[in-house]
C-alpha cells in the first residue's frame, strides 16, 4: 500500500493529495479508482481475517475486525489498520509479493503470529500478570514461595492464551491463581465451577490456559494428565513433574488442595483418622474440619479389589489384611507338643522352648520372619496430586 504515485490523476502532487486552488488555477485531487479499490479492499482484507461478511450498512467493522483479531494476540500487535497494514505488507516485501496490491488475511494472522511468538517472561518473584505478559510465563521460585496471579478472564481481555511453566525443581509452592472470582476450569467432573487456584510441581512442569472473556480459564494442555489419585511406582527416587506427591500417608491441608479433598470425598474410600487401623489405603478426614490424609502404600503389597468375583471377598477398597499360609497339612511330622509340654510323634522328640513354640530336640531356632511373601523389588510409590 502507497500513495498513487504512479497513477496517473489530475491534482495529484508526486502522487500525493492537494487541494483546489482557485486563484492558482489549480484543481483539487481526483482520487484514482485503481487506488480508492485498492484502499477498499486493504479494509476488507482484516474484516474478512476476523470472519466477519463486510456489511456496506455497518461502519463499525474495521473496529470490530481489528479487536477480535488482536484478542488472540499480545497488545505488542499493532491496534490499528496502519499497523496491521504495515507489518503485513513487510512480509510480502520479503518474499517479492508487490506491496501495492491488497493484504491478504493470511498476511494479518502471520504478522500478529509473529508478534505473538515473541513474548516470553522470566520472574524469580511472586508477579501479577497482565494483558501485556501472555504468551509464555517461565517462572522460578528457587528462593520463596511464589504466586502467579492471571489477568482478569473479562470481555475486555477477551479470548487469550497463556502456558506457565516451571523452571526450578525446589520444594517452594508455585501457585497459579486466577482473578478476583474467576475460576480455573479443571477437575469440573469434582467441581463444575472449577478452582481459583492450582500448583506447579517440580521442574519442567507447565500448564497451557485460555480465558473465555467470561470469568473462566480452560486448561488446553498440560504436561502430564494423569488422573487425580492415580498411584504409580518409579525407579528414582526423586519426584518427577507433573503433580505427584509422596504415597506415604500424609496430612494435607483442605484449603490448599481443595480439589484433592474433593476427589476423597467422592472415592468412596473415606475413612476417619479413629477407624484408620486396617483401612490404610484409604483417604481419611484428618482433623475433621482443616485438614485430610492421603493412603498409605509404604511396604505394602497392592492388590486388586474383588469386586464380587468371589476370590478375596469381604475387603472394603483400601483395606489391609495381614499375611497368612494358606491351610495346608504336613502330615504326622507336623505335630509340636502343646506349650509347658513334651511331645513325639513317633519319630522325632520335641522338647518345650517355654516361649509358645516347640522345636524338634536338637534344633537351635525357627526359621523365616514375621509374615511371608515371595521374592520382590520394592520401588518407590507416588500418588497424583493434581
Amino acid at each position: 500500500m502507497d500513495f498513487p504515485i504512479s497513477v496517473p490523476s489530475i491534482g495529484l502532487v508526486n502522487g500525493k493529495f492537494a487541494d483546489e486552488d482557485p486563484l492558482g488555477g489549480t484543481p483539487g485531487s481526483l482520487i484514482p479508482a485503481q487506488w480508492g479499490n485498492a484502499v477498499t479492499e486493504e479494509l476488507l482484507a482484516v474484516i474478512q481475517a476476523a470472519g466477519l461478511a463486510p456489511d456496506e450498512e455497518d461502519n463499525d467493522q474495521l473496529l470490530q475486525a481489528i479487536n477480535q483479531l488482536l484478542a488472540g494476540a499480545t497488545p505488542e500487535a499493532t491496534a490499528t489498520v496502519l499497523g496491521l497494514v504495515k507489518q503485513a505488507t513487510q512480509a510480502e516485501a520479503e518474499d517479492g509479493t508487490d506491496t501495492k496490491k491488497s493484504m491478504s488475511p493470511v498476511r494479518v494472522h502471520q504478522a500478529i503470529a509473529k508478534k505473538t511468538a515473541a513474548v516470553v517472561i522470566s520472574t524469580i518473584a511472586s508477579k501479577v500478570l497482565v494483558a501485556n505478559d501472555l504468551g509464555l510465563v517461565l517462572a522460578d521460585a528457587t528462593a520463596s514461595v511464589m504466586n502467579i496471579t492471571l489477568p482478569a478472564a473479562n470481555a475486555a481481555l477477551g479470548v487469550r492464551d497463556v502456558i506457565i511453566r516451571r523452571v526450578d525443581n525446589g520444594g517452594n509452592r508455585l501457585t497459579v491463581t486466577a482473578a478476583g472470582g474467576d475460576k480455573i476450569k479443571f477437575h469440573t467432573h469434582l467441581a463444575p465451577a472449577g478452582y481459583p487456584f492450582f500448583v506447579l510441581m517440580g521442574a519442567g512442569d507447565w500448564w497451557h490456559l485460555r480465558s473465555d472473556g467470561a470469568g473462566s480459564w480452560w486448561p488446553v494442555g498440560r504436561y502430564d494428565n494423569t488422573a487425580l489419585g492415580r498411584q504409580a511406582f518409579e525407579t528414582t527416587t526423586a519426584f518427577p513433574p507433573g503433580g505427584w506427591g509422596a504415597h506415604h500417608g500424609l496430612i494435607y491441608n483442605r484449603a490448599e488442595w481443595p480439589w484433592v479433598w474433593d476427589h476423597a470425598q467422592a472415592s468412596g474410600m473415606l475413612t476417619t483418622e479413629a477407624l484408620r487401623a486396617g483401612k490404610e489405603g484409604m483417604w481419611t478426614s484428618g482433623d475433621g474440619a482443616s485438614t485430610f490424609r492421603s493412603p498409605e502404600g509404604r511396604g505394602e503389597f497392592v492388590r486388586a479389589l474383588d469386586e464380587a468375583r468371589g476370590v478375596d471377598v469381604d475387603r472394603l477398597p483400601g483395606s489391609s489384611k495381614l499375611s497368612q499360609n494358606k491351610a495346608h497339612e504336613h502330615g504326622a511330622r507336623s505335630f509340636l507338643g502343646l506349650n509347658g509340654t513334651s511331645g513325639s510323634n513317633g519319630l522325632v522328640a520335641y522338647a518345650n522352648t517355654g516361649v509358645g513354640s516347640q522345636l524338634p530336640t536338637g534344633a537351635v531356632s525357627l526359621e523365616g520372619g514375621s509374615e511371608g511373601y515371595p521374592r520382590h523389588i520394592a520401588y518407590p510409590g507416588r500418588i497424583k496430586l493434581i
